[in-house]
């Protein structure tokens, strides 16, 4: 029996004194750029759980170095006829030995491995005059509900016809628009077919965030992945508007871990791997449509409420 969408048990910590507020006004640079990777030709427009309970990549590999210095230790201590006895600093230098021998991933990748079975790739085709199929653009979605829920960017669908979904397992479906949140550049999509084992993402409030907190970005730039890079959150509250100027997007997350078209729509996380924001928009000078470190993602309480999700 499949099971609804709930939030992160994580501890917070504590909020800084009242609400935060946006950021003021900036000025505004030159030509900001969508996250969207479509057909060149095409120029499409900005338009834009619980998930199975996992064990804490830290608690694990802390369990895996404490049991690999006491086996080290349990060589160390004295035997029928022998005066040696263990001390504290054969029990140091064995953790110390075991830490510094052992290959254990970065906070990044482990976060990204956690959030990765829930990461999709998100395609949309059109019809030529002619009758054939062409892609109109390619993006990412992150599963939120095991059912085959999906939240993406409203515009890595919209003007497509067909639209077509790949899990993590390789496998594909085609998938339904059943919500869109155009204020905030949101769609949720409803995929026909799942897979048995299918992962959905842990969601977790932004409310204690702040400028620094290390974050992951998961998905297909320029159609490349399942992609990961990492940097830090750059600020809260912040504005961005699509590049035909058509509209304004407030209250979002700014952040420095590599983002390029074919990002939209993909999981913000934590080093938790749980689900922060939905990468939305790349900021650019240039009209060459590539990162320069600025990203902006729509914080999960408003990704959520666009999918029907109760409030955090």
């Amino acid at each position: 029996m499949r099971k609804p969408a709930l939030y992160s048990q994580t501890v917070r910590r504590e909020p800084a004194v009242g609400p935060r507020a946006p950021q003021g006004e900036q000025a505004r640079p030159a030509a900001p750029a969508e996250a969207q990777d479509t057909v060149p030709a095409r120029g499409a427009g900005w338009r834009s759980s619980l998930s199975r309970a996992a064990v804490n990549p830290r608690v694990m590999w802390a369990a895996l170095a404490l049991l690999a210095a006491l086996l080290l230790a349990s060589t160390l201590a004295p035997r029928p006829g022998g005066n040696r006895s263990l001390s504290q600093a054969d029990i140091d230098a064995a953790v110390l030995r075991t830490l510094t021998t052992q290959n254990i991933p970065s906070a990044a990748a482990r976060a990204a491995e956690k959030i990765r079975p829930s990461v999709v790739r998100v395609m949309s085709y059109v019809r030529t005059p002619g009758g054939a199929e062409v892609q109109h653009g390619v993006g990412t979605g992150v599963v939120i509900v095991d059912k085959g829920i999906i939240l993406t960017n409203l515009h890595v669908v919209q003007g497509g016809g067909k639209i077509q979904v790949m899990f993590s397992d390789g496998s594909e479906s085609e998938a339904t628009v059943t919500g869109v949140q155009v204020e905030n550049d949101l769609a949720v999509l409803q995929a026909h077919t799942i897979p048995d084992d299918l992962h959905a993402a842990t969601l977790r409030g932004t409310g204690d965030l702040v400028p620094g907190d290390q974050v992951v970005a998961v998905g297909f730039p320029f159609g490349i992945g399942p992609s990961t890079s990492s940097g830090v959150i750059s600020g809260l509250g912040r504005s961005f508007r699509s590049p035909e100027g058509e509209q304004e997007i407030g209250n979002l997350i700014q952040f420095d871990a590599a983002a390029n078209p074919g990002n939209s729509g993909g999981p913000l996380a934590t080093m938790d791997g749980e689900v922060v924001g939905i990468v939305t928009g790349i900021l650019n000078p240039t009209s060459h449509r590539t990162f320069v470190g600025i990203g902006f993602a729509v914080p999960i309480e408003s990704a959520a409420s666009a999918a029907g999700l109760p409030p955090f």
